[in-house]
Parts: structure tokens; C-alpha cells; sequence
């Protein structure tokens, strides 16, 4: 019983985490301190008591309304918290009570709130890429799946790749094309999974972004102009790399002997 008690207690902490990133997705693209005021009603300014801020339980007590206003409360915040929850009890599961597990989930959660913040604002905050790049390499020591020349070489593989691929997009078409938030994100990558896993972050980005991109434009009017962001492509690449990255690798190598 005592694995499952601690089990259900991750995934609440991780409910938990991830109604703090919701604070992060809207407030951080603002400018706006993540630690105060207390959250609020965005339409009535109604502050919001702690017992309609429990992750999950609240919106679908409220039935996804303010209690004071009956404003709509985007589906969005709960989806953010299932993922908080859901991603802490996977990571867990996969690396078990270790300093791994720690590191992986706080890298995942910087990962939500970057993919959330592009979607909506197509853009990457240079407060969690910049300062993630080294807090990351500095992590990678503590990481038994690559070591910090991995790490060094993740690093210059993810921001120096990325960095070319615009380069020659700015000088072939003479307009910029992918955005310096991209390049520092997939460096910030680089630093937690090693160069093995940005060549499998930008091949998974690739391919899912090719596919979400072409879903897109079948149902717009605006064909091959329409912009998509890349970032959370690369965010789904990494978390995969994570979860089942070395597994993929090693089958496709057993395949071509």
C-alpha cells in the first residue's frame, strides 16, 4: 500500500506544480511578478479564495466558471495541472526516488511553461532559457545518463545547429525565419540530454511540427504564410528523448546490423 500512497502524494505535489506554472504562463510574458498578488479573476479582478484554487478539483467543482462573475476559466488551466500531476508520476515511475527524478521534472516543467508562453505569445522568455542553459549543464553532473562533455557538447550541438539553419534561411530568402528563443531553448536541451538527444529532439520537432504544420494549413486560408511555433516541438522532442529516447535509439541501431 505504501508505494501506492506515495505515488497518488507525487502526482497531487505535481497537480500542485502545475497550477504554479499556469501563474507563470500568463504572468512571465507580462513582466509581472510569479510570487504576488494572489491570483485573481481576469475579468472581475475577484481575488480567489485557496479553497477555488485546488488544482483539478476546483474547476471541475465550479464547472469551469468564476464563482463570482460565472466568467468561462479556459479549459487550458486545468489541462496545464493534469500535465504537472501526470508528468511527475511518470518521471518518478521511470527513475524511481533518485536526484534524476528531480532534475527531469523541473527540466519538463520549465518545458510547460516555455511550449504554453510560445503557443500564445510566440515567443521564449529569455528568464527560463537564459539562466536555464547553465543551471542545466550544472545539473548534468549530477546525471548518470551523460556526463558534463556531453552536456558541453549538447549545448553547442543545440544552439549551434539551430543557430545555422536560421542563418542560411536569413541569407537564402533574406528574411529571418526561425527565432532566437528557438536556439537558446534547444541549447538549454542540449545541457540536460547531450548531443545523442538533440539530433533526436530536432528530428521528433521536425517530423511532428511537419505534421501538426500541414493539419494547420488544411484548415486555414492562409496555406504555407501561417506561422507555427517551433518551441513546443522541440519541448515534445526532449520529454520524449527523456522517456524513451535511448530505447528508440538502440532499436533503430539493432535494426541496420
Amino acid at each position: 500500500m505504501i508505494p501506492y500512497l506515495i505515488e497518488i502524494f507525487i502526482f497531487l505535489i505535481g497537480l500542485c506544480i502545475g497550477s504554479f506554472l499556469n501563474v507563470c504562463i500568463y504572468r512571465l510574458p507580462a513582466s509581472q511578478s510569479i510570487v504576488h498578488p494572489r491570483s485573481k479573476c481576469p475579468n472581475c479582478d475577484t481575488l480567489i479564495p485557496f479553497y477555488d484554487n485546488i488544482p483539478l478539483f476546483s474547476y471541475l467543482w465550479l464547472k469551469g466558471r468564476c464563482r463570482r462573475c460565472q466568467t468561462k476559466i479556459s479549459p487550458r488551466y486545468p489541462i496545464v495541472e493534469l500535465l504537472g500531476g501526470l508528468f511527475a508520476l511518470g518521471i518518478y515511475m521511470k527513475f524511481g526516488l533518485d536526484i534524476a527524478t528531480l532534475i527531469y521534472y523541473v527540466f519538463i516543467a520549465a518545458l510547460l511553461t516555455v511550449t504554453f508562453i510560445d503557443i500564445d505569445h510566440r515567443i521564449i522568455p529569455d528568464v527560463i532559457t537564459l539562466p536555464g542553459i547553465p543551471i542545466c549543464f550544472a545539473a548534468s553532473f549530477a546525471l548518470p545518463a551523460i556526463t558534463y562533455k556531453d552536456a558541453l557538447l549538447g549545448i553547442l550541438a543545440g544552439g549551434g545547429s539551430l543557430f545555422l539553419v536560421a542563418w542560411l534561411y536569413s541569407l537564402i530568402t533574406k528574411k529571418e525565419g526561425m527565432g532566437g528563443g528557438d536556439i537558446k531553448l534547444l541549447a538549454m536541451i542540449g545541457a540536460i540530454v547531450g548531443w545523442q538527444g538533440v539530433f533526436f529532439t530536432i528530428f521528433v520537432a521536425s517530423l511532428a511540427g511537419t505534421l501538426a504544420g500541414f493539419a494547420v494549413m488544411l484548415q486555414s486560408r492562409k496555406g504555407m504564410k501561417l506561422a507555427v511555433p517551433f518551441g513546443p516541438f522541440l519541448s515534445i522532442g526532449a520529454i520524449a528523448y527523456i522517456f524513451f529516447g535511448t530505447q528508440l535509439i538502440n532499436w533503430y541501431f539493432n535494426l541496420l546490423r
